[in-house]
């Protein structure tokens, strides 16, 4: 019998090939690690240093956390972190609740009023709405000004939703089928059966809607006020527009902020999502992929 030609996708890589992968691994390692790593040196270096070198530290002489100091010491700062972790957690927990159920409803056959629900909801993904009725519908329901405004309108996302519909289509129809013969209704189904089978595609759609959330300063920009404006916003404010803000706490005005308390805002705004990925990467792909392909 003659041997199988392999694909070719499964050959083992020449060294030249191996060789090429690793350099271009290297230079968008770097390409990350730099920039970030130039953001937290400026961030922990003294005003006068990053005045002596043109604005920018690669590796600062002597360290300091006087940048910190600063903006965690005033109320500007830690009120717009509070918001955004507020927003965040709720917005995600009350977004996976709504999506959860609603893909589960899709996903199961026979549903009443199944394909026409989900024809609208992907005719909201093809022609989303504009910033002025958006702005309108959120006046008219009374949320301007309120932190509701930041997590209502955006409860649920079309992407994720599909996702979530197409893992629960994988599920073996066996394991329904044996649930509802021991009399499980739809409520115990997903709690006991679906969603201990669905970790992975709840990881990766959790984190896809907190950061979201926690990235989101547009939204905050219609439809607050400047004190209740969350870490993103005030993060704008600093970098892009370079104005001051008022102190919530003594109520006064604050200058244009240097470029150490800048770059320290902008650490503050980036870290706790890093923290979050590495404990989520490893359902990162599997849920992605599935929820894709089978939907």
């Amino acid at each position: 019998m003659s041997s199988q030609v392999r694909p070719g996708w499964m050959e083992k890589p020449k060294p030249v090939t191996q060789v090429a992968r690793a350099i271009a691994l290297v230079v968008v390692v770097l390409l990350v690690c730099v920039p970030f790593l130039v953001i937290l040196s400026t961030s922990l270096a003294s005003q006068q240093e990053v005045v002596d070198n043109g604005g920018w530290v690669l590796w600062p002489t002597e360290p300091t956390l006087q940048a910190y100091r600063d903006i965690l010491s005033g109320g500007i700062v830690t009120h717009a972190l509070g918001v955004s972790a507020g927003v965040t957690v709720a917005g995600t927990v009350l977004s996976l609740a709504c999506t959860v159920t609603l893909a589960y409803a899709l996903s199961r056959p026979g549903v009443f009023g199944g394909k026409p629900v989900l024809l609208l909801i992907l005719f909201t993904f093809l022609f989303p709405p504009g910033m002025i009725p958006s702005y309108l519908l959120v006046k008219e329901l009374g949320m301007l000004d309120s932190y509701s405004s930041l997590v209502l309108p955006v409860l649920v996302n079309v992407f994720n939703l599909v996702v979530l519909r197409g893992f629960f289509q994988g599920i073996p129809e066996e394991l329904y089928e044996a649930a509802r013969l021991d009399g499980a209704g739809d409520l115990r189904v997903l709690w006991t059966i679906v969603l201990p089978l669905s970790k992975a595609a709840l990881a990766v759609v959790g984190l896809f809607y907190a950061v979201a959330y926690w990235n989101s300063w547009f939204f905050a920009s219609l439809y607050l006020e400047s004190d209740h404006w969350p870490l993103q916003q005030v993060l704008r404010t600093y970098v892009v527009s370079g104005l001051g803000l008022t102190d919530t706490t003594t109520g006064e005005a604050t200058v244009t902020a240097p470029q150490t308390i800048q770059m320290a805002v902008l650490v503050l705004a980036t870290v706790p999502i890093l923290l979050v990925y590495p404990f989520l990467q490893r359902y990162f792909t599997k849920g992605v992929l599935t929820g894709a392909i089978k939907s």
